[in-house]
């Protein structure tokens, strides 16, 4: 049975070890200030948002979310981040954290959930084409690291 809610303080190590395999599976590297700065937001609760899903009593999957205000009404709820592990993949673990986050959106009022994949994250978007609307929109960024 799959069970999702906030982490813990005692959640810190396995977390961060799914948030590694998320960052390494986009082909990034962090620096640890990073996992040290996200770490301080999710367990502050205010900005940064973390929940995480166990099976057993073990951390098997992490979502990372935040509310913000839209111009054309009322806030939305951006999931920025959602991993699990390797050996849980199909069991309904990524379904369960979208649906908690589904969740507090709606408890907070938010008009929409959204969020973003590679087009090459073909197993990700099986899931998220069963749960969601695929907008048809395309992302563009502007790097500002210096």
């Amino acid at each position: 049975m799959i069970s999702v809610g906030k982490l813990e303080p005692s959640d810190r190590e396995a977390w961060e070890e799914l948030f590694r395999g998320y960052i390494t599976f986009y082909e990034r590297d962090e620096p640890q200030e990073m996992y040290d700065r996200a770490w301080r937001e999710f367990q502050a609760d205010t900005k940064l948002h973390a929940l995480g899903a166990m099976i057993d009593g073990r951390l098997v999957g992490i979502t990372h979310f935040f509310v913000h205000p839209s111009t054309s009404g009322p806030d939305v709820c951006y999931l920025q981040d959602l991993f699990t592990a390797s050996d849980v993949r199909g069991q309904g673990v990524g379904r369960a954290l979208i649906g908690a986050v589904e969740d507090v959106a709606r408890a907070r009022g938010c008009a929409r959930l959204y969020w973003m994949t590679h087009e090459t994250n073909a197993t990700a978007r099986l899931l998220y084409d069963k749960v969601a609307q695929y907008s048809g929109f395309i992302r563009y960024h502007i790097p500002l690291d210096s």
